[in-house]
């Protein structure tokens, strides 16, 4: 299961009304290889579910992931967050033995 911060998703909603996406549109988390520890995260809105989609819903966000994404993102919390340190979503993941400074990329 992923989690979903009550301030990831305002800023989800956000930009929902912000760029005219339909609700339809849910979030596609997915990890690839990539980034100074290993793999990175992806976060993009997607209308499509794929039949080899595990579907989450958190405080009425749906959350798309691929089956091989899910074995690095299980237990995971989107959030979101405008501090000093940087503007975005951050995932906190329970999986990362190692993750960057920017919070993109971690390792396994």
């Amino acid at each position: 299961m992923i989690q979903v911060t009550e301030r990831a998703k305002d800023k989800i909603n956000e930009l929902r009304q912000k760029d005219g996406i339909h609700l339809a549109h849910h979030i596609r988390v997915a990890v690839k290889g990539g980034g100074c520890s290993g793999l990175m995260y992806d976060l993009e809105f997607d209308a499509q579910v794929h039949p080899s989609d595990e579907v989450f819903e958190d405080r009425e966000i749906k959350i798309l992931v691929d089956k091989k994404s899910l074995l690095y993102l299980l237990g995971t919390t989107l959030d979101f967050t405008d501090g000093l340190n940087g503007k975005g979503f951050q995932f906190v993941n329970p999986n990362a033995s190692r993750t960057c400074g920017c919070g993109e990329s971690f390792a396994v």
